[in-house]
């Protein structure tokens, strides 16, 4: 398997899924340095990678900042955006893997066929994805990919 591109899903799988609530709005997630760590080896190694979420939230936008990754954001339909992105350049199918963990995954799941999934995800997804990783959602998911990739 050659990789040239991984999208990744936010929640639940940068993320453990949970978000702390302030009394303000403010919303606050945990996220896995060693995460972090794997996005600069997938660099150094050209493979390019980037965030694509359902929600629209600051908290993506500024781990995506720190990772020095693209975000998109507010993206109601995931397949159709990864088919636009891949349209628009020189990747095919065979060259991209997806991470994902919940529902809003899952035609994207089915489409691709390297795909990935934290071992706590829905049940549907756990189905579809060509690989279950070891950890769960924000407990190193994207370490884990690294491992198995490489």
């Amino acid at each position: 398997m050659k990789i040239k591109q991984i999208f990744y899903d936010f929640d639940g799988v940068m993320t453990n899924n949970q978000v702390l609530l302030s009394e303000d709005g403010t919303e606050s997630v945990l996220v896995n340095r060693s995460d972090g760590l794997a996005v600069s080896y997938f660099k150094k190694m050209r493979i390019k990678q980037c965030i694509i979420s359902t929600e629209t939230n600051p908290v993506v936008s500024k781990r995506a900042e720190k990772l020095k990754i693209p975000c998109y954001q507010g993206i109601s339909n995931k397949l159709e955006e990864i088919k636009k992105l891949l349209t628009n350049s020189d990747l095919h199918m065979d060259d991209v893997a997806y991470v994902g963990n919940d529902l809003n995954d899952l035609e994207v799941m089915q489409y691709l066929p390297n795909t990935f999934c934290p071992k706590d995800s829905h049940p549907e997804i756990l189905k579809v994805a060509q690989h279950t990783l070891k950890s769960s959602g924000g407990e190193g998911v994207i370490m884990d990919l690294y491992n198995t990739l490489t």
